[in-house]
């Protein structure tokens, strides 16, 4: 087994192996120069520093072992990377946290280690990096794929085609984990007729440890050794295993290395098994029933997810759950239909699929989208398992995305940042709540930007042309792709997955138009694309084509380029280097995304429809909006070439009577100061707001310590507490059918109040087990996308009714500014530790 003890380095340049396994710094500022330095063409070719120094000759490591200033660097490093990990983190010194493992399905850390896609990935490990910043005591669990996702190539038509390059772990920055016996850890899961064997491997991420796992292990069957062998697997029987192998074999991969997470955080549906495996593992510790066992664990579960619409969730034939999921549910306990209820729309639609989100919606005490339009969106999605509960009181919160800014921002930009800083500051402690970026000056803040935009016209170059190189160009066209655009010409960047909702093409909509921007003679425009769509959207695909076309119009290759194979690293170069950051997803389809976020530090600016983070963020000081500034939710339903039409036309107009004029306006010193504005806006106010340190503080603050502390509040002595939730539960389902209302009566006092009494009849249910409530819609809304909450006014118990059997009279007062009528008495469950109506639904309205 290999293990970076293995590497023979020079003395002086021991610290390069923990430099080159810990992905934590992929920050370009620590890394390229010294790769380049060890071995240029490798570096610029696959990103992979581990890979480096395997292959690196020892006559060149001791060569390099004299370089003063590189021995110099690394000692830094490594004294910094000491005190990193020595000091408490901000979630240390102020909260309670034992352990939170944190399941993906995919994570995107380096190019060095591709198991990831896109988006979803990218969340994920700026997540892990963030953790590992404020030292949040989480661990990750993913998969390891053979193959991952797609490498992009264009065809001579401009065709994607995709290529899927082997990962060979011998070459990634990940070891093997050991068992007790200093052997190879093995997990082993039970499928039906045989066992299924997982080996892990372990990455780190700074303070934080990533476990995956694969099946490509010698005691399996060729099938079952290729379960693992790409990232979301065709077909639902391989999908469904992927997710058995995340949920039920991260969990037991996390309990045999002795790691007892007291949250669970699955990042999207994928990973909801989990829900399962730690229910029935608590189980059998504790010596309780399933249900027990589930209503323990639920509070220490968390449920992000990033899908808006329905469609997107995996979903699986019930025969096919069924026959997966029996060995579970037989040592469980369980009926196989107890685990399909869990993961239907509502629980009496026997005619759907088994939908995984809903499992991991039934399974979670905490649920949450990834930026406030998107809440309202899952809203919509899952108030089929809240029937007759209003859509604003679907238990779903947010926590808005954000990012890893040290990872995207770049070595120009991480210097401006540390003006602000102490003595010292590195790019692990820049402060990016301190405001400064505004207090300096307009000269200093365009000095920045014209640095910022030639570091990315030179990479642009160096990859063009080794693109065109790779496709057989002429030696006359690959040194003509080394010399193309200007440095000082507006960058517009436009980059993301091709497909529909995203709108990938809108900006070509009118070529002849974009043209005509583009190559005007006194406000050029360049233009900087990349795109990748799915190997089996046809329509994404067609997109990528028609960009990649438009690039190569001879009356535009000097200034647009298609950049093929978008990934982490062109993303970091792209984003840090682009005056203008383009995205036109039709709302309400993008849950949040990241792209523009990771401009924001670079000093960037953003135009984009109002959907995601951008709803959120916009502000005429800020950057642009592309469309209508409203309130209401849309449905894409009625979209189609129509608004694409005049989507594209606003986007046109925007560029030529706003966004250009700006950028071209100078002073007598050549500084765009209205620009220079918006720069200092945008990176003062937004950045701080959408970094991964404001969002991990939340997901701390909201949801890891409350759901810790109620995990540990039910599971304590024996699961006591859980056990009196399930007998509770057991009386409401058992008694709510005799609950019902008598009379209301409703006055009005020279207060301006009104009082409202009501009969409750409660038939066998106890009187402290339920709620009696006045509830009112929200008044309309007092700011774009600021969903105002209901009016819910608990009402008191007065006595009881005489002659009645466990009657009583509730009455409540309110304020008389609002009509009597807008108020309905209601019934709900009521306890004082239960979730509501998260584990529990029920509810009783006056009609």
């Amino acid at each position: 087994m290999k293990s970076h003890t293995d590497l023979q380095l020079p003395s002086g340049l021991e610290g390069l192996a923990d430099l080159a396994l810990d992905l934590r710094w992929t920050v370009r500022l620590t890394t390229d120069r010294v790769w380049e330095l060890l071995d240029p063409e490798a570096w610029e070719k696959t990103k992979n520093p581990y890979l480096i120094l395997q292959n690196i000759s020892k006559s060149r490591l001791n060569e390099l072992a004299q370089d003063d200033a590189l021995r110099t660097e690394i000692r830094d490093w490594q004294e910094r990377n000491t005190k990193f990990l020595a000091q408490p983190g901000w979630c240390e010194e102020h909260f309670n946290l034992d352990s939170v493992a944190y399941f993906s399905m995919e994570f995107g850390l380096s190019e060095a280690l591709p198991i990831y896609s896109g988006g979803l990935g990218i969340l994920a490990g700026d997540h892990l990096k963030t953790a590992s910043d404020l030292g949040v005591p989480l661990v990750g669990v993913g998969l390891l794929y053979q193959q991952g996702y797609f490498r992009q190539v264009l065809a001579q038509d401009g065709s994607q085609i995709e290529a899927f390059p082997y990962n060979d772990p011998n070459s990634l920055p990940i070891e093997p984990v050991q068992d007790e016996e200093g052997g190879r850890l093995r997990i082993k899961i039970s499928l039906p007729g045989r066992h299924l064997y997982l080996r892990v491997w372990r990455a780190q991420v700074g303070r934080v440890n990533l476990f995956l796992l694969d099946s490509n292990d010698p005691l399996n069957s060729p099938w079952d050794r290729a379960i693992t062998a790409s990232l979301y697997a065709p077909g639902q029987e391989l999908r469904l295993i992927q997710e058995i192998i995340l949920g039920v074999g991260g969990w037991l991969a996390l309990k045999k290395m002795g790691i007892k997470p007291i949250v669970c955080h699955m990042n999207e549906g994928h990973a909801a098994f989990v829900v399962l495996a730690r229910a029935y593992s608590f189980m059998h510790e504790e010596g309780c029933s399933f249900l027990e066992a589930l209503w323990a664990t639920r509070a220490g579960n968390v449920f992000t997810t990033h899908t808006p619409v329905e469609a997107g969730f995996d979903r699986f034939d019930r025969d096919l759950l069924k026959k997966y999921a029996k060995h579970y549910t037989d040592a469980q306990g369980l009926f196989p239909n107890d685990l399909v209820i869990m993961g239907l729309k509502t629980e009496k639609d026997y005619s759907s699929p088994f939908n995984i989100a809903f499992l991991a919606i039934s399974g979670s005490c905490f649920v949450n989208g990834v930026s406030r339009l998107h809440a309202q969106v899952s809203k919509r999605i899952f108030q089929s398992r809240y029937p007759r509960w209003p859509e604003n009181e679907v238990p779903i919160d947010y926590i808005t995305n954000g990012v890893h800014i040290p990872t995207w921002d770049s070595p120009v930009a991480q210097r401006l940042w540390s003006l602000s800083c102490p003595t010292g500051c590195g790019p692990e402690s820049i402060d990016y709540e301190a405001g400064k970026i505004a207090r300096q000056s307009d000269q200093d803040i365009w000095n920045f930007r014209a640095l910022a935009r030639k570091d990315l016209i030179d990479y642009a170059r160096r990859r063009h042309a080794r693109q065109m190189q790779e496709h057989g160009a002429s030696p006359e066209e690959i040194e003509a792709a080394r010399h193309v655009l200007d440095p000082n010409t507006l960058t517009i960047g436009f980059a993301r997955r091709a497909t529909a909702y995203k709108r990938t093409n809108l900006l070509l909509r009118d070529e002849e138009k974009l043209v005509s921007i583009l190559t005007n003679h006194d406000r050029p425009v360049q233009l900087l694309m990349a795109a990748k769509a799915h190997p089996a959207d046809i329509a994404g695909k067609e997109m990528v084509k028609q960009m990649a076309n438009f690039a190569d119009r001879p009356d535009i290759t000097d200034r647009v380029i298609f950049l093929e194979d978008y990934d982490i690293d062109l993303a970091q170069h792209l984003q840090a280097g682009v005056d203008l950051w383009i995205n036109t997803p039709l709302r309400p389809n993008e849950a949040c995304g990241t792209s523009g976020m990771k401009v924001l530090a670079n000093g960037g600016l953003n135009l984009s429809t109002l959907d995601g983070w951008w709803d959120e963020a916009y502000e005429p000081r800020v950057g642009w909006l592309l469309g209508d500034e409203g309130d209401e939710i849309e449905s894409p339903a009625g979209f189609g070439p129509e608004r694409d039409d005049l989507d594209a036309r606003n986007l046109y107009r925007l560029l030529e009577e706003e966004v250009i004029p700006l950028f071209y306006q100078r002073d007598d010193q050549g500084v765009p100061s209205s620009w220079v504005a918006k720069i200092k806006a945008s990176m003062t106010e937004l950045t701080p707001r959408y970094s991964g340190n404001r969002m991990m503080k939340e997901y701390v603050e909201k949801v890891y310590q409350p759901a810790a502390d109620a995990y540990r509040k039910r599971a304590k002595e024996g699961a006591k507490l859980a056990k009196e939730l399930v007998g509770w539960q057991k009386r409401i389902n058992q008694c709510w059918r005799g609950v019902h209302f008598g009379h209301l009566k409703v006055t009005g006092d020279e207060e301006d109040r009104w009082h409202f009494q009501i009969e409750i009849y409660l038939g066998d249910v106890y009187p402290d087990d339920i709620q009696v409530e006045l509830y009112a819609d929200p008044l309309p809304q007092s700011s774009r996308g600021e969903q105002m909450k209901p009016a819910r006014i608990l009402m008191d118990q007065r006595g009881t009714l005489t002659g009645s059997v466990n009657g009583f009279v509730y009455c409540a007062d309110v304020p008389a500014n609002r009509h009597a009528e807008d108020y309905t008495p209601r019934i709900v469950p009521y306890h004082p530790d239960a979730f509501i109506p998260q584990e529990d639904s029920h509810i009783l309205w006056m009609r």
